[in-house]
């Protein structure tokens, strides 16, 4: 790990939480277009994008990083379209699983597929777009 004087590092520092803050602005912009264009809300676009298997409430939580109960009120909101289904686990009896139906299958092709198109990351070749994503997890791994 490399270290620098004071001054330089703090100049680095403010622009590295600028930059990732403006791209930030933009990956949530971009999301809510989509969200428009598909006649959602940005937390169901986030939530069927996060949906690639089964996984509980609580998970998908995790993934949205909100409240297990904002989760929980998007997860209505995308039962009530039929677009996932709550299944009992098939280990845990107290937990539920959340399953796209097959309308919801169909939803999330369209919602990933809009996200790719003129998304911010495809500014990025593919290889740069992996290094961006191998070093955000670097830096998120102890936090």
């Amino acid at each position: 790990m490399t270290t620098r004087p004071g001054a330089a590092a703090d100049d680095i520092d403010r622009d590295v939480c600028k930059l990732v803050h403006r791209f930030v602005q933009r990956l949530d912009v971009h999301v809510r277009r989509v969200a428009e264009d598909v006649g959602m809300t940005a937390s169901q676009v986030v939530a069927l994008r996060e949906l690639s298997e089964p996984i509980t409430a609580r998970e998908l939580a995790a993934r949205m990083a909100c409240e297990a109960s904002n989760a929980t009120f998007v997860l209505d909101r995308l039962e009530g379209q039929d677009l996932i289904e709550r299944r009992p686990h098939p280990t845990d009896r107290r937990a539920k699983q959340i399953v796209l139906t097959p309308a919801g299958e169909r939803a999330r092709a369209d919602v990933l597929d809009r996200l790719g198109t003129h998304s911010p990351l495809a500014a990025l070749a593919d290889d740069q777009q992996e290094s961006l994503r191998d070093l955000l997890r670097t830096l998120l791994a102890d936090g």
